[in-house]
């Protein structure tokens, strides 16, 4: 099978300091891919530059198979890259449906739309309840509602929804379940594999052990800006993932 994403001897230095230094990987359609590491390994300057907020010093991704080259976000997104980073990046002050549609905005039929400019409202609301109901986020039902007033958990949700909605190929989360609870980050890795059901190739960056063993496919472990190995979670505990991770131990020994 044609890898979905693959990226191949990717380099990125700043300065002296070296990001990444020769890093490959393949992610597949429905297939979670986790990212571990410890801080300073490389973790966020890979998905950086697949996500094309970086541009790379060295190297190549590929796109089912095809060269493709990601100048801006804007670029991997039309790609079909959808990333969610730890941030959020959601416009508390907005509601639901105009987060869900930030930056995509639908107008109008006819002439209010195409020359007054005057946006869709009642159809990007349904179409936000839609989407939310398809991924099974019950807990949302008012698409009105301001996003500074959903918990942290649904705020999560949100998020991933916009890149579930848009990320035709592939999404990128970037620990989605940092700062939420055992419930909330219980309802955040459901989505996971749910989004995984529907086809969608997902690199899952986290430093929570138990939860990557419980939704990864493949484990990609980083270390000092390369790749330590890949792992799968049938095949070794998080004890032997962390000393991979630390250096305590390595693949080949």
């Amino acid at each position: 099978m044609t890898p979905r994403l693959e990226a191949r001897g990717l380099v990125k230095t700043f300065g002296h300091v070296v990001g990444l230094a020769g890093v490959s990987l393949e992610l597949y359609p429905g297939e979670v891919l986790a990212i571990i590491g410890d801080n300073g390994a490389g973790k966020s300057t890979l998905i950086k530059c697949l996500s094309g907020a970086l541009a790379l010093d060295e190297g190549e991704i590929l796109m089912d198979g095809v060269k493709v080259e990601f100048k801006s976000p804007v670029d991997a997104r039309r790609a079909g890259i959808e990333t969610v980073f730890q941030t959020l990046a959601v416009a508390p002050a907005l509601d639901i449906a105009s987060n869900l549609y930030l930056g995509r905005e639908v107008r109008s039929a006819g002439p209010l739309g195409r020359i007054l400019r005057k946006l869709d409202t009642r159809g990007m609301r349904s179409t936000a309840r839609e989407r939310l109901t398809e991924l099974g986020i019950g807990t949302i039902q008012d698409m009105t509602q301001k996003v500074e007033t959903l918990s942290g958990g649904q705020r999560q949700a949100v998020a991933v929804a916009r890149a579930a909605a848009f990320g035709s190929k592939v999404v990128i989360l970037d620990e989605p379940t940092a700062a939420l609870g055992v419930r909330e980050s219980g309802q955040v890795l459901s989505l996971v594999k749910r989004l995984r059901s529907q086809g969608l190739a997902i690199i899952l960056i986290s430093h929570n052990m138990p939860q990557v063993f419980e939704v990864a496919d493949r484990i990609h472990i980083q270390r000092l800006g390369r790749c330590a190995g890949v792992i799968t979670p049938h095949g070794y505990t998080m004890e032997e993932a962390v000393a991979i991770m630390t250096g305590a131990t390595t693949l080949d020994a």
